[in-house]
């Protein structure tokens, strides 16, 4: 055992799960004393050839001292990690720190540390190595360590490559036979990407191990019909699944083979082969022997559907948190628990593993949902028919996580990121639990394809250790839409604009061309397109004598004008009409919209569901149920609401990245969306044109502008010397100035004035006129209140105002007046900044007052902040057109508005111990912004999860 004296307290934060570059899970933690056995094990199973490359000659076997050498370590100078899986080695790092002649150092005496590797054969090329050399990097910085050295053969270029692909700074020599590297371990932009690119690949091939397995067991499946476990059974054969098919139960007889043609097991140990997929539907108190079993035979990922867990409370909390610790030491992941399952309806695939009846139809849209009955609700409306959503718009993929213990909606995006069959994600979270790293993914997702999201009120997922936002729901609203999210409010607004986006092209703009054959639904669609910010044209009737041709030829044209973006169609219906007129109006609608590929067009009909129907028809060429298999329903849920209608053409080439405007256009006919309301379709078409400006803007962010007058390293020791007086505090008004003045923020002084004689001599120094105004919290920043007084000509009127304030609020001590220069009048605004624990720094603006206080007329963004996102925030409150000339007012220096946003940016992103930055208010004139009032907050900074090495949400 190791002692007091021989190491320092176990460092149990250094504990991690990581996902493997096949997508499947391993432990990272320390190796302690207890772990000798594990250790010679581990060893025995390296090939002679990897002993080689590690000790530069034979070594056969581990002697006694080297065991105690390797698994004795103080944890700041010698520190080793092990990578397990089912609580076995399967690979080891360390680093010892050296001196400058390679001789053991101690820490405060060196930065440097040598470092060496030993993987397993049978997990070689798993990139095991890539993710210990992340985490034993975080481990020695937090030690004081910034340089590793390495010592590798020429002829162990697997490791070689693992040193050079990391993204560090690397100098490499070659003496003695040797190749020496030598690299800084502080993160990189090149580090951050590689990391990032590796963890991406990782965690969508995890998903990829779910949703597109080989193999599948179903445990819990009844000897008799019904049940969850037997309903699932049924629900996979009916679908049409490509793989085997295995059906478990311990209750089944002995002798028992087979269930409705499915081999029947009585454990997963008895199934010949491997399961790539175990879907669990046994009781609770039997998954984690379940779990064991699937572990011991190889299984790759679980979707338990089984509940208890930690919806049902605190001890439901806890087996949740065991069931995640078990399934990972055997190297799975997990949907689920209390989960409604998952499908993909790819050809090759053809999944159903969910409590859903019939299999969806395919399609390109993507769909993740938390909660089991909104997944439920967007299946439903998704196969809808006639006067709904009809079914011919399928799905790609589909997941309902349940209780998230594990596979949650960050890993699920980064699976639809590369997946060919998937241009459209949709998404109902009921909470974010990692705000920075989604709105990391969701960024680099919605630039290659669109987003849609629906963001319920939902707590933290139960039962994982993460940090929870202090943001209000709005502001983090905002943040996603900064990222490229298309926000949305309902599941049918979720629906509609997704139809819309999986099957139209992005419009260019805002412009609406409006037709149709009635006035005021026309004058009613084109009310809708002013009320969400288009710019329509005036809508073009074509009365309700309109033939079918009528239409094509009007559609044509509006399609061919330069000076429209979008086109949207009125129908109703005629007296007498029948399906003959509705199939005519439809083939005449995809005959237009196919000779103009580029623009978006969509119906808005009114009791017209042949139309509905009739626009599916027209182009339908979807692939048909095979043989065997159940097509989707043409009805849904009783009491769904009505929904819209598309048609559906044959599968589409995947989203490119590049593509920076407009997603490719679906090869075969153009597939229309049809409303039953205005409100409904211009909605989502003002998603689409939003969303396209976004893409637009997002192939050139703009920059972070640098400032000649900054002084990042005096403030930085100001930072560091006012922190030495305690970990988190408000700095005073000097002090507030000194470390804003050291970023090009100026604050205008105010002197204070305990009594008339101190603010007479205070007007004096600052020069009249002067403001008087009371500082006391109760009345800081209310001049509604009366506690301020301006334009205070002399002494005279000072010492009046003295009087004034001191009889209407209180004595001195109680109001802390203080005197100020008088700045020039302009528009009060404010600028804060703050760093949350989860989503990290955000700026936000808006006027002060009532503005942003009683309305929550706020912009936000994430930090840094470019010049083109300055920009858009003063543009994007409600008030702004307060400050650029409102109803004759002169417009105010908005320039040098986005310089102070700037400034103060640049601040909190070069010193995360500025937790909070306030300047309220801060005047902006038609020439120059006054600061009038600062406050500045420092504390050590939360830590970075996203700059730390690759791990899995903590239990």
């Amino acid at each position: 055992m190791q002692t007091a004296s021989d190491r320092h307290e176990y460092p149990a934060h250094w504990e991690a799960d990581v996902v493997l570059r096949d997508g499947g899970t391993a432990r990272i933690r320390p190796i302690t004393a207890e772990d000798a056995d594990r250790l010679v094990s581990f060893y025995e199973q390296v090939s002679d050839e990897s002993k080689y490359y590690r000790f530069f000659a034979p070594y056969p076997r581990l002697s006694a001292k080297d065991v105690h050498r390797f698994t004795h370590h103080d944890f700041v100078d010698r520190v080793g990690l092990a990578a397990t899986i089912g609580g076995e080695f399967i690979a080891t790092v360390r680093y010892d720190r050296i001196g400058a002649a390679g001789r053991p150092a101690g820490a405060g005496t060196s930065d440097e540390a040598e470092v060496a590797f030993l993987v397993q054969d049978a997990h070689q090329g798993r990139g095991v190595a890539s993710a210990l050399l992340e985490h034993i990097a975080a481990v020695a910085r937090e030690r004081g360590i910034r340089r590793f050295t390495a010592e590798v053969l020429p002829a162990n270029t697997k490791m070689i490559k693992v040193f050079t692909d990391a993204g560090y700074t690397q100098k490499r020599s070659f003496e003695d036979g040797v190749v020496r590297l030598e690299f800084d371990i502080e993160p990189t932009d090149r580090s951050l990407a590689v990391q990032r690119a590796r963890e991406q690949r990782a965690e969508a091939r995890s998903v990829r191990r779910l949703l597109v397995p080989g193999s599948v067991a179903v445990v819990g499946v009844g000897r008799t019909p019904g049940g969850v476990g037997r309903s699932i059974l049924d629900h996979i054969r009916a679908g049409g699944f490509t793989g085997r098919l295995h059906a478990v139960n311990r209750a089944f007889e002995a002798g028992r083979t087979e269930i409705d043609g499915v081999p029947a097991h009585r454990s997963v140990r008895e199934i010949e082969g491997p399961v790539d997929l175990a879907v669990v539907a046994v009781p609770a108190e039997h998954v984690p022997g379940v779990v064991t079993e699937c572990g011991e035979h190889g299984v790759q990922g679980l979707v338990v559907i089984s509940a208890g867990y930690a919806e049902s409370g605190p001890e439901g909390r806890e087996r949740q948190r065991a069931l995640v610790r078990l399934a990972r030491a055997y190297g799975m992941r997990i949907i689920g628990p209390n989960a409604f399952g998952i499908v993909n309806t790819s050809p090759g695939v053809r999944l159903n593993a969910s409590l859903a009846p019939e299999m969806p139809r395919p399609g390109r849209i993507g769909m993740f949902a938390q909660s089991g009955a909104i997944g439920i609700a967007l299946l439903s409306r998704l196969h809808r028919r006639g006067g709904g959503v009809t079914g011919t718009t399928g799905v790609s993929t589909f997941v309902s996580s349940g209780n998230r213990a594990d596979v949650s909606g960050n890993d699920v995006l980064q699976y639809w990121y590369d997946d060919p069959d998937t241009d459209v994600a949709l998404m109902y979270l009921e909470s974010i639990g990692n705000p920075r790293k989604f709105t990391r993914l969701a960024r680099r997702t919605a630039a290659a394809k669109p987003l849609v999201v629906v963001q319920g009120a939902g707590s933290a997922p139960q039962g994982h250790a993460v940090r929870a936002t202090r943001l209000p729901r709005a502001t983090v609203s905002a943040l996603l839409r900064q990222a490229g999210v298309i926000r949305v409010d309902t599941i049918t607004e979720l629906v509609d604009t997704g139809l819309l986006l999986a099957r139209q092209p992005l419009p260019s703009g805002p412009r609406v061309a409006i037709l149709g054959n009635s006035e005021s639904l026309g004058v009613l669609t084109y009310d809708r397109c002013l009320a969400e910010g288009l710019r329509p044209q005036p809508p073009r009737d074509l009365t309700t004598a309109a033939s079918a041709e009528d239409f094509r030829a009007a559609l044509a044209q509006a399609l061919a004008d330069e000076t429209s973006d979008a086109v949207v169609v009125t129908a109703i219906p005629a007296l007498g009409e029948g399906a003959t007129e509705d199939a005519a109006l439809a083939a005449a609608l995809q005959s237009a919209a196919e000779a103009a590929p580029g623009k978006p067009v969509l119906v808005v009909h009114v009791e017209l569901g042949g139309l509905a129907e009739a626009l599916s028809a027209a182009a339908s060429t979807g692939p048909q149920a095979a043989p065997g298999t159940t097509a989707a329903a043409p009805a849904t849920a009783p009491g769904t609401p009505s929904g819209v209608t598309t048609a559906v053409a044959p599968e589409a080439t995947p989203a490119q990245p590049s593509d920076a405007v407009r997603p490719r256009p679906a090869a075969g006919p153009r597939l229309i969306p049809a409303y039953p309301a205005a409100e409904r379709a211009v909605r989502a078409l003002a998603e689409a044109v939003r969303y396209g400006q976004w893409r637009r803007e997002a192939a050139d962010p703009g920059k972070v502008p640098e400032y000649d007058d900054i002084d990042e390293r005096g403030a930085a020791e100001l930072i560091r010397s006012l922190l030495a007086r305690g970990q988190g505090l408000t700095l005073g008004p000097e002090e507030t100035c000194e470390l804003l003045g050291r970023y090009g923020v100026h604050v205008r002084r105010a002197l204070p004035a305990p009594t008339p004689d101190t603010a007479a001599e205070a007007a004096r120094s600052l020069g009249y006129p002067v403001a008087l105004k009371a500082t006391a919290p109760h009345l800081r920043h209310r001049a509604d209140l009366g506690g301020v007084r301006l334009d205070l000509a002399d002494e005279e009127q000072l010492r009046r105002a003295y009087a004034e304030l001191t009889e209407l609020f209180g004595a001195p001590e109680e109001l802390r007046p203080v005197v100020q220069a008088m700045a020039p009048r302009g528009v009060d605004t404010v600028v804060r900044a703050v760093i949350d624990p989860a989503a990290g720094a955000v700026l936000s603006f808006g006027l002060a007052g009532a503005a942003s206080q009683l309305l929550d007329d706020m912009a936000h963004r994430l930090v840094p902040v470019t010049g083109r996102e300055a920009t858009s925030m003063i543009r994007s409150i409600r008030t702004a057109p307060l400050l650029f000339g409102w109803r004759g007012s002169a417009p105010v220096d908005t320039p040098a508005l986005e310089e102070l946003l700037l400034r103060v940016s640049r601040l909190v992103d070069d010193h995360p111990e500025v937790v909070a930055v306030t300047l309220e208010p801060a005047v902006v004139a038609p020439h120059g912004v006054s600061v009038l009032s600062a406050s500045v907050r420092l504390a050590p900074p939360p830590a970075r999860d996203d700059l730390g090495p690759r791990t899995l949400p903590a239990y």
